[in-house]
């Protein structure tokens, strides 16, 4: 990848938490969307949107967001801002509980939901008619990763390639470097403002669930992850979860094209945590740019756009289609 932080901004913490604040997100007006429900086949249910307008016969652009995101974050927005700017088509689909409404079922969703993953491509690729081009934004980039490694030769037939960006492929990693001094102060707290509010809601769907009183209590996404996530979805504890979850160990069984991009001064990936060359497979191109920070990039002049990151994204999955 082709990037240079600007400098007026040095550094991995500003280059993560001015763009999300203040760059600019999008050109032109802000991207329209239309919303579809899908029943799951559990019997619950998750939205996608579509980029309203899109031209009939379009390439399908598809983006998972992180954790905690939706429609509305700064990448989602980039990210239709340049699709829509090439003429493709795209959809976000939303992870469980993360649309603006609970989700039924005695669940949520996870870093290595792949079978989740998996059946919403297959849903998109039936109903576009042509294979995908996928992104995963942070946690929806390494569910997306074990999609494509779980998958091995058979992914080709749903997506021609995909791309995580600033995902947390080692878990553990990442899981660390989160619940300590600023990270923990910042970053982990930002997400548990929104993730403990919905757990107990979902406790209040499912009386008994897991201890409330306890999850009142958590103050780091570890304790988080061991008290809720791990067991809602068939995992021991949390060691368990981001070690049987994490897509760096399994790069090398990818059978399509996968660009894995992280800036090595993310805050919570952590720079020594991510992959060599010699560590993942010939279908797998790694960017690791210096500077960038946490789903940042930031390019021009003060306040800056966030456009750069996505369009070399779009244009190297449109290389690979």
């Amino acid at each position: 990848m082709q990037y240079r932080a600007p400098r007026w901004l040095p550094g991995g913490h500003a280059q993560t938490i001015w763009p999300a604040l203040f760059s600019r997100q999008h050109d032109g007006p802000p991207p329209r969307w239309t919303r579809e429900r899908w029943d799951t086949p559990d019997g619950d249910f998750i939205d996608v949107d579509f980029l309203a307008d899109a031209p009939a016969g379009a390439p399908l652009l598809v983006l998972f967001h992180g954790l905690e995101g939706d429609r509305t974050s700064h990448s989602s927005v980039a990210f239709a801002s340049a699709a829509r700017a090439r003429g493709w088509a795209m959809a976000l689909p939303h992870f469980r509980g993360c649309s603006g409404e609970l989700n039924r079922a005695p669940r949520a969703y996870h870093s290595g939901d792949y079978e989740e993953v998996g059946w919403i491509l297959q849903r998109l690729r039936e109903r576009h008619g042509a294979p995908l081009r996928v992104a995963g934004v942070s946690l929806g980039g390494n569910a997306l990763l074990r999609w494509a490694e779980e998958a091995g030769h058979s992914a080709s037939a749903v997506a021609h390639a995909v791309c995580s960006i600033c995902s947390p492929i080692d878990l553990a990693a990442a899981g660390a470097a989160i619940d300590r001094g600023f990270n923990k102060a910042v970053y982990a707290r930002r997400f548990l403002r929104t993730m403990i509010p919905k757990a107990l809601r979902k406790l209040q769907q499912h009386p008994g669930l897991f201890d409330g009183e306890r999850l009142k209590r958590v103050n780091t996404i570890y304790e988080f992850d061991n008290l809720f996530t791990a067991p809602l979805h068939g995992f021991k504890n949390t060691e368990d979860y981001w070690t049987r979850a994490a897509a760096k160990p399994h790069l090398h069984r990818i059978r399509i094209p996968a660009l894995v991009l992280n800036a090595r001064n993310d805050p919570f990936v952590p720079g020594h945590s991510l992959p060599h060359a010699a560590e993942v497979g010939t279908h797998v191109t790694l960017w690791q740019p210096g500077h960038g920070g946490h789903v940042g990039f930031p390019a021009g002049t003060l306040p800056g756009h966030l456009l750069t990151m996505p369009e070399q994204v779009c244009d190297w999955l449109g290389r690979h289609a």
